[in-house]
């Protein structure tokens, strides 16, 4: 099959190279007699010694001058019967531009020759049928094969031709591409059942039949990026038995009206022969966005490849012994008719991996990594909070390379630390040039951070904090999130007090602030806002939401009035101002303790989780698990904590100066290890 495509898709290009050959062959080879080309006073010297015996003009072109005997015979001309070139010629051969011309430069050429034996030229007509055919031929040639040429750009791998077929790739039991197996995917367990029992179905049928239950037609894998939607997928194709169609959403889409829905119907017809099979399209988002009754914003094409979609899915003929299997992480723009019992049947939910299947991925990830037989694959799992599988995976690959960069036989603990702030943070960038005023003021910004964390119940614990400058920000710090499902107004509240933490030391401590608080500011306002318009968080507002989650992305309106919107701008306000009021309070109480900090961080310029409790005493909210993660991040050699700092006013102060340009606090996802980094905004 794979043998009839290449000849068909590559045909063009045979002929073409066939046509060339022969072209090269008429024009260029040099056969066997070939005459040689002389001048006119190479020619005049022959006729006037009498050493020419016929001269033919073919095509009133060319004129072929043949040797007499005894000129053939001189050693001058050897060359002709070295190259066993006839005594019947022809021997040479001189240009013609003009019959006429060429007669009266004969005759005057032969003046001093007797009349009659002078050399009078003959007229002959030769037709070069291979040499017509060609370059009758070669035209058409190159004109259909540019045009196929770029049509199979554009239409696919099958040319214009074949621009509706479908590009999906099958598996069966006889590929060697199946290399996936449901003990390749670490976690995923509830997942992994679901799937299970549709390759089972398909494998033992009658184990469900006799029942009277019925197979699902289709099952929908749903989940953040990286969580392992494909991977599951490819799993499957693994796992069972029959045929297993795989393609992108975007395989549908091209620049041709109609080609979208034809290859859902090339699809669908090659499964329903191969049946019972299994259609893998990942990124169905693609191909299944919602459609909307708005005429300006709709699109013809994608939409009738939808509705193809749909009706093979289950339209007026039913489709026995094809499952369907799709992709996304936007389950939300996908259209309802999709989402429906008959075509998926099951919504599977991919989430993000707990610590038990961390460790689990931990383990698939570093068999063929050389890792120190110490290392606990628990304490990684608790390092990695909200880190999907493919960021797992990033980390393994990423701890391997630093173990290599520094010349290690075996990669170690601190190098998945490492490897770990390097994903979260970015490459250390210590050559940065950053002017004392800016270094003391990231490090008062960052120690704010730390110290409000610290002592707020429900804000997260400090990790370790730096003011070594990683990727695009000056300083980074990193926190230890618990791990929950459901979130409190009390925790919201704890949480942005630590966001702020930064300005406020800023302002508390210098009496001015900077710009580095930016993205706090940024992050600290959605928080206000979605307290009061989706969580029903505000008093005067009261249980209300207005978060709209089947809202699709053309409309605009807002549901609410104007008056409302004020009242949720005040609203919003309020809880900002009381917010930022209370983590001041917070830093001056504790101003002498946050200076000693922010100090230890100028001489060291990173300081971890026993350096603050050295200063601010242990951390009364912490669990025991949250405990034995926070003091395992510690390096391997620890630096003595330098006597309390003192502070002491001095006359003449340095301060920072105005405008100091600094990092905004930058915190990644809300279930992962968190930073704040501190960068100079754009302007």
């Amino acid at each position: 099959m794979n043998n009839k495509n290449f000849q068909k898709n590559n045909i063009i290009f045979w002929i073409f190279g066939v046509v060339l050959l022969l072209i090269g062959v008429v024009q260029f080879s040099d056969f066997k007699g070939t005459p040689k080309t002389i001048d006119w006073n190479e020619l005049k010297t022959m006729l006037q010694s009498r050493e020419v015996e016929r001269i033919v003009i073919i095509n009133k072109e060319r004129a072929n001058i043949i040797l007499t005997k005894e000129a053939y015979s001189k050693s001058k001309y050897a060359y002709f019967k070295e190259k066993k070139i006839p005594m019947q010629g022809p021997h040479f051969y001189y240009n013609v531009s003009s019959p006429e011309i060429f007669q009266s430069r004969l005759e005057s050429a032969q003046k001093d020759i007797p009349e009659d034996e002078r050399i009078l030229f003959e007229s002959d007509t030769q037709n070069n049928y291979v040499y017509e055919i060609i370059s009758w031929i070669l035209p058409l040639v190159l004109f259909f094969g540019v045009w196929i040429f770029i049509f199979k750009r554009m239409g696919g791998g099958g040319g214009i031709f074949n621009v509706g077929k479908s590009k999906a790739k099958m598996f069966d039991k006889e590929s060697t591409a199946k290399k996936v197996t449901f003990n390749d995917v670490a976690g995923l367990k509830e997942a992994k059942q679901e799937v299970t029992e549709i390759v089972d179905f398909l494998k033992n049928p009658g184990k469900y039949t006799k029942l009277g239950g019925k197979i699902p037609k289709g099952a929908l894998l749903v989940g953040p990026p990286g969580t392992g939607k494909t991977l599951l997928a490819k799993a499957v194709a693994g796992e069972a038995d029959v045929p297993f169609f795989s393609m992108s959403g975007s395989d549908f889409v091209e620049m041709f009206v109609g080609v979208g829905a034809s290859r859902v119907r090339d699809l669908f017809n090659q499964a329903k022969q191969k049946a019972p099979c299994i259609v893998f399209i990942d990124e169905i988002d693609a191909v299944g966005r919602a459609r909307s009754s708005r005429t300006f914003s709709s699109n013809d094409e994608r939409e009738s490849t939808l509705n193809q979609l749909l009706t093979e899915m289950d339209g007026f003929e039913t489709n026995t012994g094809i499952i369907m299997i799709g992709a996304t992480n936007r389950v939300e723009i996908l259209d309802s008719a999709l989402l429906r019992a008959g075509r998926f049947d099951r919504q599977i939910m991919i989430e993000l991996p707990d610590l038990n299947e961390r460790g689990e991925i931990f383990d698939v990830h570093l068999k063929g990594i050389k890792v120190n037989k110490a290392l606990d694959l628990g304490f990684l799992a608790k390092q990695t909070p909200g880190f999907s599988g493919a960021d797992i995976a990033n980390v393994c690959n990423e701890a391997a390379l630093i173990a290599a960069r520094h010349n290690k036989e075996e990669v170690d603990k601190q190098d998945f630390l490492d490897a770990i702030d390097r994903i979260i943070g970015g490459l250390e960038k210590k050559n940065k040039i950053i002017t004392e005023n800016e270094k003391r003021t990231i490090a008062y910004h960052e120690a704010g951070h730390a110290t409000v964390s610290w002592l707020l119940e429900n804000a997260q614990p400090l990790i370790k904090v730096t003011i070594v400058p990683r990727g695009k920000a000056l300083g980074a710090a990193w926190y230890l999130p618990e791990e929950r499902q459901i979130t409190t107004k009390e925790q919201m509240i704890d949480e942005m007090c630590a966001l702020v933490g930064g300005r406020a030391s800023e302002e508390i401590n210098f009496g001015k602030i900077s710009t580095g608080a930016l993205n706090d500011l940024e992050r600290v306002t959605k928080y206000a806002y979605a307290m009061v318009t989706y969580y029903g968080m505000s008093d005067k507002l009261g249980n209300i939401s207005y978060f709209n989650s089947s809202q699709d992305d053309y409309n605009f309106q807002k549901p609410y009035s104007e008056k409302t919107a004020e009242l949720i701008d005040s609203e919003a306000k309020a809880l900002l101002d009381q917010v930022y009021e209370r983590t001041k309070q917070i830093i001056l109480d504790n101003k002498d303790k946050l200076a000693q900090l922010a100090e230890l961080l100028l001489e060291r310029e990173v300081i971890f989780t026993e350096d603050v409790e050295n200063i601010f005493g242990k951390r009364k909210f912490a669990n025991k698990e949250q405990e034995e993660a926070l003091y395992a991040t510690r390096p391997q050699t620890v630096q003595p904590t330098p006597p309390p700092y003192n502070p002491q006013p001095k006359d003449g102060a340095e301060q920072p100066k105005d405008g100091a340009e600094q990092a905004d606090a930058k915190t990644a996802d809300n279930n992962a290890t968190t930073t704040t980094e501190d960068s100079k905004p754009t302007e």
